[in-house]
């Protein structure tokens, strides 16, 4: 009798060394593909640094708010508000728009590993939230007259590239559940208030006392806050507060995310 091991030879599992290079070739390409995409390498990089050199090199660059240069100061807001683009554009408009080419499917059937894709684009969006951040700081040292020291400016950097993983998390529940032709509208009526209503283009002291109230509901305050904490122009709250609200808004996107997955894996092989 022929045995079952004989019949059905045994999978073999992939070396580590091969499964590390689809991951580092599957980011290295959607990074690719987003730089080419001007839509959202332009946009992405380009309207938080426009609002700096406006609001900060032009307008404002010998103010000071709560003690802090508002050049400094602008770097952790706008900060915040690039890396939100970043995140929520790279990920909730690319799954949407893939999804309806019928593109995740085809990606399904390949042997790469499934998780593979979604880690390509929370790195590629961390990948540009990092470039935004450091043209920031590169035009606020050389323009703004910013002065950060070594481990002020990589806790910065850490704390907005960290803080993007929220915002991923969102943007994989929001494409999920948007078609590729809604989705950027969508992005942009939960992105632009969400900035506006969080201190991100006002600071936070200057709203009316209702937005300032509200903004402690929204993840994009707490993230700004945590920046802002770094420079010294915080509003002394509680930094794990913060993080435990990013925290909480990343596990309940994450299974909104799971959510539509599922729905999308039934429809294709239920």
């Amino acid at each position: 009798m022929t045995t079952a091991a004989a019949t059905y030879p045994m999978l073999q599992t992939r070396p580590l060394d091969r499964t590390l290079a689809i991951y580092f070739n599957e980011v290295r390409a959607e990074f690719l593909t987003r730089l080419r995409l001007r839509a959202y390498s332009l946009s992405t990089v380009g309207f938080p640094v426009m609002f700096y050199v406006l609001f900060g090199l032009v307008l404002n660059r010998n103010e000071v708010i709560v003690g802090t240069r508002f050049t400094t100061y602008l770097i952790a807001t706008y900060g915040t508000f690039g890396v939100m683009g970043a995140s929520l554009f790279g990920t909730a408009a690319g799954l949407a728009a893939e999804r309806g080419l019928g593109w995740l499917q085809v990606k399904r059937a390949s042997p790469m590993p499934p998780f593979a894709y979604f880690l390509a684009k929370v790195a590629m969006s961390m990948i540009f939230s990092t470039i935004v951040i450091l043209l920031l700081f590169t035009l606020g040292v050389a323009f703004g007259g910013v002065r950060l020291g070594m481990v002020e400016a990589i806790k910065l950097l850490a704390t907005l590239v960290l803080g993007s993983l929220p915002f991923c998390a969102m943007g994989l529940a929001i494409g999920y559940f948007t078609g590729p032709n809604s989705a950027p509208a969508i992005i942009n009526l939960i992105y632009l208030p969400l900035s506006f209503c969080s201190g991100l283009w006002v600071p936070i002291m200057f709203l009316p006392k209702f937005f300032q109230q509200l903004a402690h509901a929204l993840p994009p305050y707490h993230l700004a806050q945590l920046a802002l904490s770094t420079v010294g122009a915080g509003q002394h709250e509680s930094n794990w507060v913060h993080w435990e609200v990013l925290l909480g808004f990343t596990l309940i996107c994450m299974g909104v995310a799971r959510v539509g997955f599922q729905r999308d894996e039934g429809k294709m092989y239920g």
